[in-house]
C-alpha cells in the first residue's frame, strides 16, 4: 500500500512558553501569525516556498496523555545564504545567546546554535563543502545536501 499524497509538513512544538516562543520566531527570523488561540499558534514565513511553524501548549487535551510535556531535545535547522551575516544580526546585535558558537564543521556545515525561550535549539547553517571522508558520506554523490 502507497501513502497518499503529502500536501504539507510542519512542525508543532509544545510549549510551555508559547508567547514567548512566539515572539522569538516572529522578531528574529521573520514568521507572521496565521492562527492564534491561547493554546495553539500557527507560524509563517511570507515569503515563498512559505515555510510553517506551530507551538501547542504542552498541557493541552488535543496532546494525548503521556506526552504532554515541553518539546525537548529538538534542533530547528535554519539554512540561510550567509550564516556570518546572521551571526552579526542575530548574536552581536540582537543579543541572543549562544549555545554554540559560530564555526566550520569537516561534514559540510558552517553553522551556529541559539536557544528559543522554550528550550528548543535553533541551528542556523550555511552548507559548506565537506571534508574528507564526510565528502563520501553524501549519498547523491555530490559532496553537498540537496
Amino acid at each position: 500500500m502507497t501513502s497518499s499524497a503529502l500536501t504539507s509538513f510542519y512542525p508543532v512544538l509544545c510549549s510551555e512558553r508559547i508567547d514567548e516562543s512566539v515572539d522569538f520566531y516572529r522578531t528574529h527570523f521573520g514568521f507572521e501569525t496565521t492562527y492564534t488561540s491561547d493554546w495553539y499558534v500557527s507560524l509563517r514565513r511570507p515569503e515563498p516556498p512559505h515555510h510553517e511553524l506551530a507551538l501547542v501548549s504542552a498541557d493541552h487535551p488535543t496532546v494525548p496523555d503521556g506526552y504532554r510535556r515541553p518539546a525537548g531535545g529538538l534542533l530547528l535547522n535554519f539554512e540561510v545564504a550567509d550564516v556570518d551575516a546572521e551571526y552579526a544580526r542575530l548574536v552581536r546585535q540582537a543579543g541572543l545567546r549562544v549555545a554554540l558558537d559560530l564555526r566550520s564543521e569537516d561534514f559540510g556545515q558552517r553553522h551556529f546554535i541559539v536557544a528559543a525561550p522554550d528550550g528548543v535549539l535553533v541551528d542556523v547553517i550555511t552548507p559548506i563543502a565537506p571534508t574528507g571522508e564526510y565528502a563520501d558520506a553524501y549519498q547523491d554523490g555530490s559532496g553537498t545536501v540537496a
